[in-house]
């Protein structure tokens, strides 16, 4: 499939909530501000950012992430802004550890819990759509069957709100770090209302690229001879999702690139995060700012599925040595957001420019 421009003109943008400001001072409604004013459209609302907002708002010292009533007012209030400010509320995220606790644990019991308050909050802002990650949990059961299972139940109950549950691959996961992992999935659970989660980030760390490593690559520790190999295991995965995933089955695009460490993670686990798991959390720019990962060959994987839906920035950008960038002029850091995706769907056009 020929990537015309044209058909990338129109491809709606979206920013997470959580991948913009750097300081106390940076509110909700100030990044929703200058989210707006950079020309986004949506926003992805990130749960850490509805608390912070929730003490803000109901002037409390502090708002629990059980308190679904006090967070149920604050995200009305969260839509009234986003409403003013012409943003929509693309989805609810990040809900993490849902799939493949052991019947009758109490994790189960508290998954369920943490379900039905995220959806009450979901009603409140006036989203439709729950990102799901799929489980970095060590504890889980990690059968298909298992795991097929309750997101078929997450996602019939979902379905009872008018609700769509988009599913992705982190690649620290412990049963599925991959696009073709969550994609098997997605496709056992057999519901309508169940999708993917793309990520460019995900995609490529899960399959070509490794924090722990001198060349920033998976190397023959993980079975890769040289790196010609590794390209090519990435150009046929890739080939792969433009051929297989429907477009109807991608509901957004997650974009960032990655740095190098430095220095290197290390390959244990620490505070009970996996490197890429440490990786993902620190060391995220935007795509054409420094990182090193072959963002556009992922989109392009992605566009050739027909795709034409949000693409969402979601970053989190510590520098090459993970300690946090700090920044003043949300309304600047916004707008480089907004030129990093243009110039990603201007890298991305076969046929004809988009300027």
């Amino acid at each position: 499939m020929t990537l015309e421009s044209s058909s990338l003109r129109t491809i709606p943008t979206c920013y997470a909530s959580c991948s913009i400001g750097c300081k106390p001072s940076h509110t909700l409604p100030k990044k929703l501000q200058a989210i707006a004013a950079a020309g986004f459209t949506a926003i992805e609302l990130s749960f850490p950012d509805l608390l912070s907002f929730a003490c803000e708002y109901l002037k409390k010292d502090n708002v629990g992430s059980y308190d679904y009533d006090d967070l149920c007012k604050t995200g009305e209030e969260i839509k009234r802004l986003c409403k003013a400010s012409g943003l929509k509320i693309l989805i609810l995220q990040p809900f993490s550890n849902f799939e493949g606790w052991p019947q009758g644990s109490e994790e189960r019991k508290d998954a369920w819990v943490r379900a039905k308050g995220w959806i009450r909050i979901m009603e409140a802002v006036g989203t439709d759509m729950l990102q799901v990650g799929s489980s970095d949990s060590p504890n889980i059961e990690t059968d298909v069957e298992t795991l097929v299972s309750d997101l078929r139940k997450l996602a019939d109950y979902l379905a009872g709100h008018n609700f769509r549950l988009a599913y992705e691959n982190w690649c620290w996961s412990t049963h599925a770090p991959t696009w073709a992992s969550v994609w098997e999935i997605v496709k056992a659970v057999d519901r309508p209302n169940i999708g993917l989660c793309l990520d460019t980030f995900q995609t490529a760390g899960s399959e070509w690229a490794d924090p722990t490593t001198k060349s920033g690559l998976i190397e023959e520790k993980e079975g890769v001879a040289s790196r010609e190999e590794l390209d090519e295991r990435l150009k046929k995965s890739l080939s792969d999702l433009s051929a297989t995933v429907p477009a109807s089955k991608i509901y957004f695009l997650q974009i960032s690139d990655a740095y190098l460490p430095h220095p290197l993670l290390s390959p244990h686990e620490e505070d009970g995060l996996r490197p890429r798991g440490r990786w993902s959390h620190d060391y995220r720019p935007m795509p054409f700012q420094g990182g090193y990962l072959p963002v556009v060959a992922v989109t392009k994987a992605v566009l050739r599925t027909g795709f034409r839906g949000f693409f969402s920035v979601e970053t989190f950008d510590g520098g090459r040595e993970g300690k946090g960038r700090v920044y003043d002029d949300l309304e600047a850091e916004a707008a480089r957001a907004m030129e990093a995706h243009r110039k990603l769907l201007e890298e991305c056009a076969e046929a004809g420019g988009l300027r």
